[in-house]
């Protein structure tokens, strides 16, 4: 009994004093699945921001070594961060604002953090020091996926957006199309 008294003691105080970046809506959540170099994906968070701005929230968990020590590497000799806190990394989160039709993206900030959600390392765009710069988005790739099943959920159900159910399908079956599982699984149920 003693045990499990201080297992709950010990979840409460880590989940009073865990950081924010832990604190995501889990309805929104969703695994994105693997790239091309095996990193595994999830989108945490997408809507508008309060001037309408369509957003996204991404994570990026380093299942491949080659990559995380490259990442290690370059977070000690770009930021003079120390080995013992550079080899902590667990996963870096990207900030995502997009264009109105959806079509172009740039990053907002990029943080990379430790296994307890310790940020080691971030950057912010948008500033005079790092201005934010929009590209097209590759089809297939990460941004691509997350944007458009987010535009296509936030039409469907409204929110944030004005229901449009031609924009909810236009957007759901591009994220289809990309192999956005979530989107399929979406589209074989809307009408149910």
């Amino acid at each position: 009994m003693k045990k499990l008294v201080l297992v709950a003691l010990l979840v409460a105080i880590i989940a009073a004093f865990a950081s924010p970046v832990m604190a995501w809506d889990a309805a929104k959540q969703k695994a994105l699945g693997q790239d091309k170099n095996k990193m595994t994906w999830y989108l945490l968070d997408y809507g508008k921001d309060s001037d309408g701005v369509p957003f996204a929230i991404s994570r990026k968990y380093y299942t491949n070594t080659t990559i995380k020590n490259e990442t290690i590497e370059l977070l000690m000799s770009k930021f003079g961060i120390s080995p013992e806190v550079a080899g902590s990394l667990y996963f870096t989160e990207y900030g995502y604002e997009y264009n109105k039709d959806g079509s172009q993206f740039a990053l907002t900030y990029l943080r990379h953090y430790d296994m307890l959600g310790n940020e080691i390392h971030g950057t912010e765009y948008g500033t005079e020091d790092n201005p934010k710069t929009f590209a097209g988005i590759p089809a297939g790739s990460t941004p691509a996926k997350g944007a458009s099943y987010a535009l296509g959920k936030l039409y469907l159900f409204g929110k944030e957006v004005p229901h449009d159910r031609d924009l909810a399908m236009h957007w759901l079956n591009r994220a289809s199309d990309m192999g956005n599982e979530f989107a399929q699984h979406l589209l074989e149920h809307i009408d149910s």
